[in-house]
C-alpha cells in the first residue's frame, strides 16, 4: 500500500499550483494533508474513488488536517481526546482491522520559542495517545512533526541549536517517543543520507540552495518492519514549502 503525506500549506492555494495532478499521479491508498487553512464549504474537490475526512481548526485560516482514502475505516476519530489540544484541527485518526492510520500537524514552537512550553504539553499527549493506540493495533502516522530529529535533518545544524524545531527539548521528545515503539521510517532505510530535506523556508533562496530541514515523517509501530517496503521524501515537488513523503508497505 502507498501512503503520502503532505502539508500543503493551504489547500485552496495549492490545488491552483496542481495539486490534484500530483494527487492522481500518486495514486495512493492514503493521501494525508496538513495545515488544510480552510473551513467546511470552503472548497470543492472532486477525487473519485476515495472517501475523504476532514479535522478544521476553529481559528479560520488556520492549520488543519485531512485524509483521503480508497479504503473505508471502521472508525474515524479527530483530535488525541484533550480538550485543550483538540480546538486546531491537528489530528485525524483511521481505524482499520489491523492498524491505525494517523495523521498529524504538530505544533511550532514559534520565533522566540514562545510556544515552547506548550508544544512539551502536546508532544506528551501526543505519545501518550500513539502509545494507546499501539496497545491495541499497529500504528502507521504521519505528518508534519515540526522538529529536525538529527543534525542530518537539517542543512544549518549549528546555527539553529535554539530555534523552534530543533530544540534539545523537541529533538529530545521525538526521541522519547520513537522509543516507545515506533520507527522513522526514512532513517530506517536512510540512516545516514544527507541533504535530503521535506521543508525549505521561502525566504533566503532557500529552496534553491537546499537549505532545508527534514520535518515531515512517517512513523510505524515497530512490529510492522517486516512489512516496510519503502519510504521516499519527493524535494522535486512544487507547490508549497514542504514537498510531499511516502511509505510503502506491504499490508
Amino acid at each position: 500500500m502507498k501512503f503520502i503525506s503532505w502539508n500543503v500549506n493551504g489547500l485552496r492555494a495549492i490545488v491552483k499550483k496542481g495539486f490534484l495532478d500530483v494527487f492522481n499521479e500518486f495514486d495512493a491508498d492514503f493521501f494525508c494533508l496538513q495545515e488544510t487553512k480552510l473551513q467546511e464549504g470552503q472548497i470543492d474537490l472532486e477525487l473519485p474513488g476515495y472517501y475523504d475526512y476532514w479535522n478544521y481548526a476553529e481559528k479560520k485560516g488556520y492549520s488543519g488536517t485531512a485524509i483521503f482514502t480508497k479504503h473505508k475505516p471502521l472508525d474515524v476519530f479527530y483530535g488525541i481526546g484533550k480538550n485543550e489540544h483538540d480546538t486546531e484541527g491537528r489530528v485525524i485518526t483511521l481505524s482499520y482491522p489491523d492498524y491505525y492510520v494517523v495523521t498529524c500537524y504538530t505544533p511550532n514552537s514559534q520565533s522566540e520559542l514562545a510556544r515552547l512550553d506548550y508544544r512539551m504539553d502536546w508532544d506528551q499527549a501526543f505519545s501518550d495517545y500513539l502509545s494507546e493506540l499501539d496497545n491495541e493495533k499497529p500504528v502507521i502516522f504521519c505528518g508534519d512533526l515540526n522538529v529536525a530529529h538529527e543534525n542530518i535533518d537539517l542543512k544549518n545544524w549549528k546555527t539553529n541549536r535554539k530555534n523552534a524545531g530543533f530544540t534539545d527539548e523537541e529533538r529530545a521528545s521525538f526521541t522519547a517517543l520513537l522509543n516507545r515503539g515506533f520507527i522513522d521510517t526514512f532513517r530506517y532505510f536512510y540512516p545516514t543520507v544527507e541533504g535530503v530535506y521535506s521543508w525549505w523556508s521561502y525566504r533566503f533562496n532557500a529552496r534553491k540552495n537546499n537549505a532545508g530541514w527534514r520535518i515531515d515523517y512517517f512513523c510505524v509501530s515497530e512490529r510492522l518492519k517486516d512489512q516496510l517496503v519503502d519510504a521516499k521524501i519527493h524535494t522535486t515537488i512544487m507547490g508549497s514549502d514542504h514537498c510531499p513523503v511516502e511509505l510503502i508497505l506491504n499490508k
